[in-house]
Order: C-alpha cells, then sequence, then structure tokens
C-alpha cells in the first residue's frame, strides 16, 4: 500500500465515525497521528488470522469484507464504501483480524493504530459511548441479515443483494454504481456462480433488469421488492 495525506476537516464524509466526533477538542490531536494508504483495486490490505493493525474508515472507493468458511470457500459479510469502518469485528477482544478485506477499485484508507484508537476510548468518553452504540447496531444488522438469508431461496438472495447494492451504491443511468463479478454475487449469497448467471438471465427476460458490459442495472425496483417484502 501507498502512503498519501488526506485532511480529516476537509473531508466530505459526513458519515465516517471520525468525522462524526471531529467536533470534540482532544480528536483534532488524534487525527493528525493517522496514516493514510492506497490500496490498488483488487489488492487485500487486512488478511484473516493477522494481528490487528487498528481500524481503518474508507476516505474514497469501495471495499469487499470477506470470511473464510467451509472448505476454504470465500464468503463476502459485506460490501463498504466511502466513510464506513473496517477492523472493528475482533478489535478490543482479539489480537488478529476476524476477518479479510480488499479493494474493489483503487481506494484511499485512512488507519488509526491500535494504540491511537485505545487513547481515544480512553480519554473521549463521547466517542466511547458511541462506539458502543456503533456496535450493537452492527450486531443487530449481522444477525437480521443471518436470519433473512436462512429463510430466502436462492433468487430471492440475489435479488437481496441487488437491492442492497442499489440502497448502498447507487445508480447513474440505471446501472448500479459498483461493478461486481458473477463470483462476488455469488460469494455474497452463498451460492454458485452458475446459479447467479441463471437467476441473472432470469431477471432480464422478465425485464426487471438490464445488463450492459456485464454491469447490472435495476429497471423495476418495486416489484423486485416485491418478491423478498416478507422477509423484510
Amino acid at each position: 500500500m501507498r502512503g498519501i495525506t488526506t485532511d480529516c476537516t476537509s473531508c466530505v464524509n459526513a458519515n465516517c465515525f471520525i468525522k462524526k466526533h471531529l467536533h470534540l477538542e482532544k480528536m483534532q490531536d488524534f487525527v493528525l497521528e493517522k496514516t493514510n494508504y492506497t490500496c490498488k483495486k483488487g489488492q487485500q490490505f487486512m488478511i484473516e488470522g493477522a494481528p490487528i493493525q487498528g481500524l481503518y474508515f474508507i476516505y474514497k472507493g469501495k471495499v469487499k469484507v470477506l470470511k473464510t468458511g467451509i472448505y476454504g470457500k470465500e464468503q463476502i459479510v459485506r460490501l463498504t464504501t466511502d466513510g464506513d469502518t473496517l477492523g472493528f469485528r475482533g478489535f478490543g477482544t482479539s489480537n488478529r483480524y476476524l476477518i479479510a478485506a480488499s479493494a474493489i477499485e483503487d481506494t484511499v484508507l485512512c488507519n488509526f493504530s491500535n494504540d491511537i484508537m485505545h487513547a481515544i476510548l480512553k480519554s473521549i468518553p463521547e466517542f466511547t459511548y458511541d462506539m458502543m452504540l456503533f456496535y450493537a447496531e452492527e450486531l443487530n444488522k449481522s444477525e437480521n441479515r443471518v436470519k433473512k438469508i436462512a429463510q430466502m431461496n436462492v433468487r430471492e438472495r440475489v435479488i437481496d443483494i441487488l437491492l442492497y447494492l442499489l440502497k448502498k451504491f447507487g445508480h447513474t443511468n440505471n446501472l448500479l454504481n459498483i461493478n461486481l463479478s458473477r463470483k462476488e454475487i455469488a460469494d455474497f449469497a452463498g451460492t454458485t456462480d452458475e446459479q447467479v448467471t441463471r437467476i441473472l438471465s432470469s431477471l432480464k427476460k422478465e425485464g426487471l433488469i438490464k445488463i450492459v458490459n456485464k454491469k447490472i442495472g435495476l429497471l423495476q425496483a418495486d416489484k423486485l421488492n416485491n418478491e423478498i417484502i416478507e422477509h423484510k
């Protein structure tokens, strides 16, 4: 990873956990100690089982969070973008990352080391309290997703992911602002590349989606949502 410099005060990511607390007086000193990195598309910067190197915050880009499943198969557990936090699973309770992460596109990262994060948590009560609420919310999201996926068939899981991508990343000219391979969609849905290809082909024939140069566009999001609404 290559180092660069970013300025938290001029950051436009209002949802960034650090940015939200930049108004706190003591935070001004801590943000000066962060480190920035750029990752090329496909580059892995967090390795499952490796020693924790603090928390990462995405300044700009897109990242997939991975977990190794049965027989060594990778499972995408989360997709992240500008302002999102990475590496919090296991932080404070484990010395090693419980997940891996790699860039989907060229990405700029802000890293706060273990020492810096511990110092922030010990000296800024408001930040620590909000971090506790953040953990609770993420746990709730994770549990709800596990429950939802367990009750869905494969077609419903693929549709659910397409709608998630639309909500998370938006679209331009009716095409999603993220380009995932069929394998990545399969890894996220917990199925196979072949099944994803067949389902996407079926959705296209039904006029629910379009595919342009491997990019996917949702033509009738309401109808897609109606197929899975009982699981929400």
